[in-house]
Parts: C-alpha cells; structure tokens; sequence
C-alpha cells in the first residue's frame, strides 16, 4: 500500500507499507486477515461508473425511478436494520475519521456499494448519510424553490401551509423529489421509536441546515442567522404530512429501493 486507504471489510485503514489484497474485478482492497469475512461474489466495475466528489443530487441517482441514489438508500436501509434503538440516532457524532472514509469509500465505487455492516459504530452510517447530503453543491431544497419552502412553512394555518408545501415539494426535481420523500418516510419511522429519543423538533434541528440550507451556495452571515430556525421549521412541516403523501412517489416502486 503507498496511499493509505481503508479496508472495504473492516474500514480499519491499511497503513503505508502494509501488504493487502485487491479484487481484480471490483477493486475492493482489503487486510489480508479479513480476506476470509469478504464477500465471495463481486459484480465488475467500470471506473468511469464511480461517482463525482460532489455534483448535485441528479448525478447521483439510478437511471429508473425512484430516483434516490444508492447511497442514501444503503445508509437507510443499515440505519433502519440495526439503529432504530440508539438513543440520540443523527444527533450522536460519529468518529469524523470514519465519517469521511466510509464517504470516500462509497463515492469511489459508484453503484456497486460496500457493505456497512462491516461499520460497527451506527452513528458513523448517519455521519455518512448528513455528510452526503451536506457535500451536495445545491441542497435537497433546490436554490430556486427554497423561498417558496420558507413561504409555505410560515403559513399560520396548518392546513393552508400543507396544501402549500405539497405544491412545491411537486416542483422539486424528480430525483430532489424521490430523494426527500425516501428520506422523510425514514425520518417519520425514527422519529416514531421510543428508544431513539428523537422526535420531529430534534430532527428537524439535525436536518433542518442539511435539507433546506439557503437560497443560494454562498450566503451571507445575515442570512445565515435568519435561515436556521425557519430551515428547522420546514422540516418539521414535511415531517407532519401524512406518509402517504411521501409513498406516492417511492412506495409503487419500493422493490427497486432494495441495497444490491
């Protein structure tokens, strides 16, 4: 190993020096002692099938609906495998370190994902999954829509600002749209465990600046200050419409939201 690089069984990362092996097919490197836990079957890689650093949610998602990068899909999937009895699940840190590896990992394969069961710590998949979502060169919210968003969750009269919030959310981009549906149906179901201690005001603090963010890539501190609390606001909002409004645009298709 010259570039020190994690191990796609472990994550543990393989030093400087250190001999490793290395799938010919899909490129998964790993600690020879882990040789034994890898998977036995891999699918081919192309490399220029690997993800950018960052683009906008578009350049991550499947060419068939829904529309909801695998990435997003498999941290859910794990979250909602063995996290859903972790207190404080998205508000807990998880090693930064590891955070920013397991990124890297995933971004690097592209659609052929590792496991993250290999992860033993969940709060680390949740750092993956708000890190996602933060590198994102425009937020979930699009630019364009995000005053039509603040709009809406400042309409006093609950009905009136869902009747609202229904219609731009159908303005979103389909892969914006599918994406905050998968991920609105996931937070409801966390927000809905006793033992998370995560209802929909502590979500909405965690994703309110990951989701809505600002009306522009490069705010000014003013906006800033006024954009948090009306973020927390829309999240809270979108977490209150029924989850049949968000099946609409997952649920018919929810066998092609299964992690490969």
């Amino acid at each position: 190993v010259i570039r020190p690089e994690p191990c796609g069984v472990c994550g543990s990362r393989i030093r400087f020096g250190k001999t490793a092996i290395k799938c010919c097919q899909c490129q998964l490197l790993l600690h020879t002692k882990c040789r034994e836990q890898c998977p036995s079957l891999c699918v081919p890689r192309p490399h220029h099938h690997a993800w950018p650093r960052e683009g906008v949610l578009a350049d991550f998602v499947p060419s068939t609906p829904p529309l909801v990068p695998m990435l997003v899909v498999q941290c859910v999937t794990e979250v909602e495998t063995r996290g859903l009895t972790e207190t404080g699940l998205y508000r807990v840190p998880g090693a930064e370190q590891l955070v920013r590896e397991w990124k890297r990992k995933l971004l690097r394969a592209g659609g052929v994902l590792p496991a993250l069961s290999s992860v033993t710590d969940i709060h680390v998949v949740c750092g993956v999954l708000k890190d996602f979502l933060r590198g994102l060169k425009e937020p979930l919210v699009t630019f364009s829509l995000h005053p039509a968003f603040l709009r809406a969750a400042d309409i006093p009269d609950d009905a009136a600002s869902d009747t609202a919030l229904r219609h731009v959310v159908s303005k979103l981009p389909p892969a914006n749209r599918d994406t905050l549906a998968f991920l609105m149906l996931h937070l409801f179901r966390v927000s809905q465990s006793p033992d998370c201690k995560m209802d929909v005001l502590n979500l909405s603090r965690v994703f309110g600046p990951t989701l809505v963010g600002h009306s522009s890539a490069n705010p000014t501190p003013l906006a800033i200050m006024e954009d948090t609390p009306r973020q927390c606001k829309v999240v809270a909002r979108l977490l209150s419409l029924p989850p049949s409004f968000w099946r609409g645009f997952v649920g018919t298709e929810q066998e092609n939201l299964v992690p490969i």
